[in-house]
């Protein structure tokens, strides 16, 4: 009788379900999935209605109200909760140990580097011409100088950059 009586109500849910989907703002199907489960339940607890067909109406019915007051409820994220765009705990952790290992190299250089890459790595993003007065030397040496200070550093860390690799 179970499946005899689902076969029978398909089509009649089918028209009904489209009927309301449309004033709910939901799909056709979701509205049909929502009471065969009804139906489901219902076929378990208390056994088949009555008059099925009149039962398959009011539960589209109360399906399309339920799904409304759902819609006028809910309301959109700004943005997406699992948003890529802004890094999590685990990519801010890490950026902070690369800065960290970073900072701990630049301390290792030789000479005016450490200062010279401290004032390029600031804050405060001083100008060249403000970076050349602090440390007493010509704007147009700076230049130069980054360079060699950045080559230190490069040979500085191609070692623990190495050493941090998969090996095979």
């Amino acid at each position: 009788m179970t499946y005899d009586l689902l076969a029978a109500l398909r089509p009649l849910l089918t028209a009904e379900a489209s009927a309301e989907a449309h004033a709910t703002g939901s799909e056709p199907g979701d509205l049909e999935q929502a009471v065969w489960v009804r139906l489901l339940e219902r076929l378990a607890a208390d056994g088949p209605p009555p008059d099925p067909q009149r039962w398959l109406r009011r539960a589209v019915r109360a399906e399309a109200r339920r799904s409304r007051r759902t819609v006028r409820r809910e309301h959109p994220y700004g943005a997406e909760p699992a948003d890529d765009a802004r890094p999590g705990p685990e990519q801010l952790a890490l950026a902070a140990a690369r800065y960290g290992l970073l900072r701990e190299a630049v301390g290792r250089l030789p000479g005016r580097c450490p200062r010279l890459l401290e004032a390029l790595l600031s804050p405060k993003d001083p100008t060249y011409r403000e970076i050349a007065g602090e440390l007493g030397i010509s704007q147009g040496s700076l230049g130069p100088e980054r360079s060699r200070c950045l080559g230190c550093l490069r040979r500085l860390l191609a070692p623990e950059v190495a050493a941090g690799g998969v090996r095979g």
